[in-house]
């Protein structure tokens, strides 16, 4: 069983609050990866059209031994797949390597402003959200002007963004918009993809004080903050580590230490000037 809390999303669905990442994990080791994480405990994989890995994810989820309602599978369609034909193509692409009859949630990768397709894109994924093919329909990196012109256009609000977020870049103001519109959170390279983060005075000084890494520490804050958050690691013995964060709290007090570090730094692209 797991120990992972769910979250709700503003259409009722339930999506496990942490997850697994398989971005830049290789075809050929996703499979295992996968089901290392799903016999760890993790009940939701993440993967997009664009880590070429959505086959392997699927047929982990069809070799391991839980039932397909006990996985949450989350795919993306990407910048070049925009526009409401399009996306409906890039959809059926995307079931047909993962093998599944129904998607738990599909997400808008990037806004990629200067193609101006994501509002057509969105009215693709609300007709497949209308046919019952994915169960809840959300963005990836969307700023609050292209979620709030999203909503002026279409029907159906997005259950969730995905942005980066981590100690260093703590999207204070796209976090309360998304609490404002009812959109959750979720947090894609949460651990700052490593470095510089793990080894901050700070971080490091909670993890001795509560007995823990630093990665979990920083896995917790964003449990604490009502994230979900989907950190990545192709070695057993750290998806592990990731998914041990439910056995201790941080205080307020820690909360506190944590919020002074924010830097607004990223270690991905402006989802303004992203355009590919």
């Amino acid at each position: 069983m797991s120990s992972v809390p769910n979250l709700v999303l503003n259409n009722g669905v339930e999506i496990p609050q942490l997850g697994f990442g398989v971005f830049k994990v290789p075809p050929e080791e996703t499979r295992q990866a996968v089901l290392t994480a799903l016999e760890t405990g993790y009940r939701h994989i993440d993967t997009a059209r664009l880590y070429d890995n959505e086959a392997a994810v699927g047929a982990a989820v069809r070799d391991s031994d839980l039932m397909r309602d006990e996985i949450f599978v989350t795919t993306k369609v990407w910048n070049t797949d925009q526009g409401y034909d399009a996306t409906l193509r890039a959809f059926d692409a995307s079931m047909e390597r993962l093998g599944l009859d129904v998607l738990d949630l599909y997400l808008i990768h990037w806004p990629a402003p200067a193609r101006d397709l994501y509002v057509d894109t969105w009215r693709a994924m609300e007709q497949l959200y209308r046919d019952g093919r994915v169960r809840a329909i959300g963005v990836s990196n969307f700023q609050p002007d292209h979620l709030r012109r999203l909503l002026d256009r279409c029907d159906v609000v997005p259950v969730i963004n995905q942005v980066e977020l981590h100690p260093y870049l703590q999207q204070n103001e796209a976090r309360k918009a998304h609490e404002e519109l009812g959109v959750l959170t979720e947090a894609w390279a949460p651990i700052a993809r490593g470095g510089a983060l793990l080894e901050d005075p700070v971080i490091t000084a909670l993890a001795d004080k509560h007995a823990r890494t630093p990665a979990q520490v920083v896995l917790r804050w964003h449990i604490e903050l009502g994230n979900v958050v989907i950190p990545k690691s192709v070695t057993p013995a750290r998806v592990a580590e990731n998914f041990s964060i439910f056995d201790f709290t941080l205080d307020g007090a820690d909360l506190a230490e944590i919020a002074a570090l924010d830097r607004g730094e990223r270690t991905g692209p402006d989802p303004d000037r992203l355009n590919t």
